[in-house]
């Protein structure tokens, strides 16, 4: 086996193994939440992930942003079907493998149609990138965006970009080899790339091959060199996609599929409290019966969510399954009068801090405690009680993430654990208790407005 084929399967087999230890963490990472039942409705819900994880039906509310996502989107994942061909020959040493498996002229047509997605994918990373960069674009400039988020985005358009220009130029310099001589080529030691090609280049690096050099050595170390930039440059992206927003490239479809079906106004009841709530309102039920025995091995039920691990599986996905497009946050009204929520930072703090948090067991041991808390630590209750809870942010996202259950968890945990809401509200709880309504008036009084109409 050549020393080439050798280096190649070590790059893929350390790849992969990096790339299947990191989701391995991300997965427990996600399973650190509570349980949550999201089994229902199978039919819709593959119906729902189709039209909007692979059919992309959100992302063409805007049309300028939509329109170039799906270029990007479908050209990128049509493209990696040569990585196919570019695995194989990596493994055995050989040279565009499928050439010989479906003929040259069938083979012209896909790598062709290859070319063209390639080129478009190119043009829209650079238009994304004038978009944020010179244009300046206001959801793009958020707090939240600052640092490594910003350089985030930017770093994986310029990789796709670098990754599209090596993949154009890798096919200028090898059809110039191709159509060379064969008995040159195999004076050069070359003899792999005289297979039997006829006729001109690919339609968009045949524009490339004219700036390129006729030297067969120099195009040989151009064509090895662009090969190996693109191979290795997928296999970092792949393990890049763990430590970056672009993971909802894998999420996306999951996220999908398991997003709450109910109407966007319907919110879960706390079990406990609904079952308190039940029995009040239960003439047959008897007050003075025993309680059921409580289970001597489960943990006390918490009120909403003061950290990650009492969010659900589904909340924790979503955190990880957040593309950063900050669509929710410029169409939530709270962030548009200046308060201070942000739905986007919501769902990026979460993220962050269950990273943080597994880091922390994988460092201390499932048991132990780092001190911090989503709350507080991460995101303060001005932001909480800033939302209206208008289902905006959720209406809004791309693939359905929900940053609005997050919210309500937290403000839950604020009301019944910490008794900790706005005067405003507590002095409305305080009316309901006392007088079964919102307004500061006796019971026998909140029918009187009927005999003034």
């Amino acid at each position: 086996m050549a020393i080439g084929s050798i280096l190649f399967i070590i790059c893929l087999g350390a790849a992969t193994f990096l790339f299947y230890r990191s989701v391995s963490t991300i997965r427990r990472n996600i399973l650190l939440g509570r349980d949550v039942d999201r089994s229902d409705n199978s039919p819709l819900r593959w119906k729902t992930m189709l039209r909007v994880a692979l059919g992309q039906s959100k992302m063409v509310v805007r049309p300028v942003a939509g329109f170039l996502h799906i270029i990007v989107y479908v050209g990128f994942v049509i493209i990696n079907i040569e990585i196919l061909e570019i695995i194989i020959d990596g493994i055995f040493g050989t040279h565009r493998i499928f050439s010989s498996w479906i003929g040259v002229d069938a083979y012209r047509f896909f790598i062709n149609c290859f070319e063209i997605l390639a080129f478009l994918v190119l043009v829209a990373c650079v238009i994304f990138l004038i978009r944020r960069n010179v244009v300046k674009i206001a959801r793009f400039w958020k707090p939240e965006m600052k640092g490594w988020p910003a350089s985030d985005a930017n770093l994986i358009l310029v990789a796709e970009v670098l990754l599209m220009a090596a993949f154009l130029t890798m096919d200028a310099a090898d059809v110039l080899l191709m159509q060379t001589n064969a008995e040159a080529l195999a004076s050069a030691g070359l003899g792999k790339y005289a297979i039997n090609w006829t006729g001109n280049g690919f339609v968009v690096s045949s524009f490339i091959a004219g700036l390129l050099p006729s030297d067969t050595a120099t195009l040989h170390i151009i064509e090895r060199f662009c090969w190996w930039f693109h191979i290795l440059g997928i296999l970092a992206f792949l393990n890049y996609l763990a430590i970056s927003k672009h993971l909802h490239i894998i999420l996306a479809f999951p996220a999908v599929y398991f997003s709450n079906l109910k109407s966007k106004g319907e919110f879960d009841n706390l079990a406990s409290v609904k079952k308190e709530v039940e029995l009040m309102f239960d003439p047959s039920a008897d007050p003075y019966s025993a309680p059921p025995e409580p289970d001597e091995n489960a943990l006390p039920e918490a009120f909403g969510a003061k950290d990650v691990k009492d969010l659900s599986w589904k909340q924790l996905m979503d955190s990880y399954s957040c593309t950063e497009c900050g669509r929710c946050t410029s169409e939530c009204p709270a962030n548009q009068t200046g308060k201070l929520l942000s739905p986007r930072k919501i769902m990026m703090d979460t993220r962050d801090r269950v990273t943080e948090y597994g880091k922390s067991i994988d460092k201390n041991g499932a048991d132990a405690e780092d001190g911090k808390t989503l709350i507080y630590d991460y995101i303060s209750p001005e932001e909480l009680w800033a939302c209206t809870s208008c289902n905006a942010c959720t209406e809004a996202c791309p693939i359905n993430l929900d940053p609005l259950s997050i919210i309500v968890d937290l403000r839950r945990y604020l009301v019944m654990e910490k008794s900790a809401a706005p005067a405003e509200l507590n002095n409305m709880f305080t009316n309901i208790e006392n007088n079964g309504a919102p307004w500061q008036f006796a019971q026998a009084d909140r029918l009187n407005w009927k005999d003034e109409a």
